[in-house]
């Protein structure tokens, strides 16, 4: 990076400078609604920070703006709900040293810092990200390198916080390197919402960097299409340039994008960035969510009507996050009718039914299957 990158208005060490993180530099800049207002005067909610470059993108005439429900908390986030979790996915119980978690047998989840370029109203480590901004330290970094060398069933390190992509870097290759010299670890993933929220952190000296240690693969959070600027274009090009295959991870929220159109919209948008669409998360159980929550059955019947209406690429998988640890459990519409005498009875897209036989010896009739179930 270059002199004039970290002094220009458009560098990324400018634009964290530049974050506004209360009311009243906020309040100079958009019209706060009522509810705004009362949430930022409440000292018990998440913390706020919105870079410069995603407040350009919110539309400040409109309170229902998407961008702006995941970055102004409104009073709604101080109700706590009875479902609520402080740690709604239970990390803190696998947590094996400071900042590793290790919950499936051959991969770990590296939490190398709070720190988040913006802080998402819908945050589930809130837990963490509400504390004084900070990172781990060396010490921890080592006893978190030393479990994993120890452990050598481990394949797979996911490095996410906060977000790793807010750290210098040195700090990012020092972390890269030091995994990638375990010679079990096959594979690095980092969790980031970096190119949505400030894309300007994507230089080029940062991609050259994630480019020595392959294979390197990078999740980005993203949860509506007014997200892809320009600047998150060229950061996510220059990410997959480099050969780093790039997954979209997307929180499934109330009145953001939980319906249909502007879910599709989002996927297509991804694939022509080369961001393959990943995971739909149902919203987790994290104190003050609840207004953004929708039912299961509106996740299901939103990948019920991506599912044959565009193509695969384009379909991630529905998942929950079992409340207090237990894992990702996909969520998938029920394709599968029946099963009978060597037969499996599906319906498709169109809701169209089929028999496909398992065993073809004893092959029965679709009529015969049909009659048998009641199906018509």
């Amino acid at each position: 990076m270059n002199d004039e990158n970290l002094s220009s208005e458009n560098g990324w060490h400018h634009q964290l400078k530049s974050r506004i993180n209360n009311v009243e530099k906020l309040s100079k800049l958009i019209s706060l609604s009522d509810s705004e207002l009362k949430a930022l005067g409440n000292s018990s909610r998440l913390k706020m920070s919105i870079t410069p470059h995603f407040l350009s993108l919110i539309d400040k005439n409109n309170t229902n703006c998407p961008l702006r429900k995941q970055a102004i908390p409104t009073s709604q986030e101080l109700n706590i709900s009875e479902d609520d979790l402080s740690d709604p996915c239970g990390e803190e119980r696998d947590m094996v040293v400071n900042g590793l978690v290790h919950r499936y047998p051959d991969r770990v989840l590296l939490l190398v810092t709070n720190l988040c370029a913006m802080y998402c109203r819908h945050c589930t480590r809130r837990r963490l990200t509400n504390k004084k901004e900070t990172s781990l330290s060396q010490e921890h970094l080592d006893n978190a390198y030393s479990y994993i060398k120890k452990n050598k069933k481990i394949r797979d390190v996911l490095i996410s916080g906060g977000d790793p992509l807010i750290l210098s870097d040195e700090k990012i290759e020092s972390i890269l390197k030091s995994l990638r010299a375990i010679e079990h670890i096959e594979i690095i993933r980092i969790g980031t919402r970096i190119p949505v929220v400030l894309p300007q952190r994507i230089t080029p000296q940062l991609v050259s960097t994630l480019k020595k240690y392959h294979p390197l693969y990078i999740s980005i959070h993203f949860n509506h299409s007014k997200e892809i600027s320009k600047e998150t274009k060229i950061a996510c090009e220059m990410l997959a340039d480099a050969g780093i295959p790039l997954g979209s991870q997307t929180v499934l929220l109330k009145g953001i994008n939980d319906n249909t159109k502007v879910m599709m919209n989002l996927m297509h948008e991804l694939l022509k960035i080369r961001v393959r669409p990943y995971y739909i998360y149902q919203c987790d159980l994290a104190p003050g969510t609840a207004h953004f929550r929708t039912t299961v059955a509106t996740g299901i019947k939103i990948i019920e009507s991506l599912r044959g209406y565009t193509t695969g690429y384009a379909v991630p998988e529905y998942v929950i996050d079992a409340p207090g640890g237990g894992g990702k459990v996909p969520i998938s519409p029920e394709y599968i009718i029946s099963k009978s005498k060597g037969n499996i009875i599906i319906k498709n897209w169109k809701n169209e039914i089929y028999v496909y036989p398992e065993n073809k010896q004893t092959r029965v009739s679709r009529e015969e299957i049909f009659i048998e179930k009641g199906v018509r």
